[in-house]
């Protein structure tokens, strides 16, 4: 990013967060909300070796497969189990042109795998006190308003991170992508018909999740990825993970994002689109980070990520019921699916997943763990093609022991 518009883009910023400033002194507290009624966390328990070890081994032929069909131009991806790496592995190229390989510490753009970061980050304000799930936004946002007035003034930080707001999915996600700023589109919110009252169903969102930078920033005076930086990158040992453009391509290896050309792949410069909505898709990492991440997700380290804010995070919210038929491998596995905090909550084959997926242009990034045993993958892709989210339930299935089934066409010749 050249550094004037850098500059401008930090000036805006600063001007906009100002207002919020105004409007809600830092540190203001809020009326604590009703005992947390999730339920219960699942008892852990460990699946056989044997079956772990197998599926290890089936998912290093998998890759070895796409390597050599060269279905991506670079891949990188872990298992991990309680708080160990059970198998890393990376495939192709951080820049297909220049020959430049993936590493464990390439840098790939997360998308939506953002969120979770966003949620986690809000949760230990929460604990702090700054701030609280059921905060209402009209009390914090002084331009935050809704068509349906009567539900603006009910809506609440929960509603915006649990993707329960009301408005119809992917709203203004296509006048960001026109280059309307963000702090225009959040003003535009009443001009909008919900599709349904506020906290009723699911609509997901990029701009309005995005709103919880405002929020933060009002109740605690600090930018949202100084916030993220200090409270999860730093005390995670998440060396490599940045948020923004600049962040990506000041890595000491990034990947580009690829486009086919011919039986290869093209390299392209990345866009900075949806980095302009940081909460909902702005964070870089690599795969030694989301290893990291994984662990922590599944209680690993409580010292950063305690576990009664991971069962707040964790608990299904909002029914999801277009992801049953989303995809095969959902139609056919999944009996339930809500959206919590940042993390989709499926019933696969009869167990609890969480998980989230992402796309931005030329990247591809999917994340999911069994909280039950404690076992989870992470994949992240520097090119188009449906790989990353269909690996993943391969890689399920093999673990609970189910017939395998090729989702990804591993076994089909070309």
């Amino acid at each position: 990013m050249a550094p004037t518009r850098l500059f401008q883009l930090l000036a805006a910023t600063f001007a906009f967060a100002s207002t919020l400033l105004v409007a809600a002194p830092a540190g203001a507290i809020d009326t604590p909300p009703a005992a947390n009624t999730a339920p219960s966390s699942e008892t852990t328990t460990r699946l056989p070796r044997p079956r772990v070890q197998a599926t290890v081994k089936d998912y290093r032929r998998w890759l070895d497969v796409i390597a050599q069909r060269n279905d991506v131009a670079g891949l990188a991806t872990a298992v991990v189990q309680g708080d160990k790496v059970l198998f890393e592995h990376t495939v192709g190229y951080a820049d297909a042109a220049t020959k430049q390989p993936v590493t464990p510490h390439t840098v790939f753009r997360l998308a939506s795998l953002s969120k979770a970061f966003a949620t986690a980050v809000t949760g230990l304000l929460v604990e702090d006190g700054r701030l609280h799930w059921n905060t209402r936004l009209v009390d914090v946002l002084p331009y935050f308003k809704l068509k349906d007035a009567d539900g603006a003034a009910h809506a609440t930080v929960g509603d915006i991170l649990g993707q329960r707001l009301g408005l119809p999915r992917n709203t203004y996600d296509n006048l960001l992508e026109d280059e309307v700023p963000y702090e225009e589109l959040v003003r535009k919110l009443d001009e909008v018909d919900l599709s349904c009252a506020v906290g009723k169903c699911y609509g997901y969102q990029n701009v309005a999740f995005s709103m919880i930078q405002d929020v933060l920033f009002a109740r605690t005076g600090q930018f949202f990825y100084q916030l993220v930086d200090k409270r999860l990158f730093y005390p995670l040992g998440l060396t490599d993970a940045s948020y923004g453009l600049a962040g990506l391509e000041s890595s000491k290896s990034w990947a580009r994002p690829h486009s086919r050309a011919g039986r290869g792949w093209k390299p392209f410069e990345p866009n900075e689109i949806y980095y302009r909505i940081a909460p909902a898709a702005g964070v870089n990492a690599s795969i030694r980070d989301m290893e990291k991440w994984l662990i922590a997700q599944m209680g690993g380290r409580p010292d950063v990520l305690p576990p009664k804010l991971l069962e707040e995070l964790h608990t299904p919210g909002v029914a999801t019921p277009g992801e049953l038929h989303a995809t095969e491998w959902r139609r056919r596995r999944l009996t339930a699916a809500h959206y919590a905090l940042g993390w989709r909550v499926y019933r696969y084959a009869g167990q609890t997943v969480m998980f989230h997926a992402g796309a931005v242009a030329g990247f591809r990034t999917a994340i999911a763990f069994l909280p039950k045993y404690q076992i989870g993958v992470v994949i992240l892709v520097n090119s188009t093609g449906p790989v990353a989210g269909q690996l993943i339930p391969m890689v399920l299935d093999d673990l609970l022991g189910l017939p395998h089934v090729d989702w990804a066409g591993i076994d089909h010749k070309r």
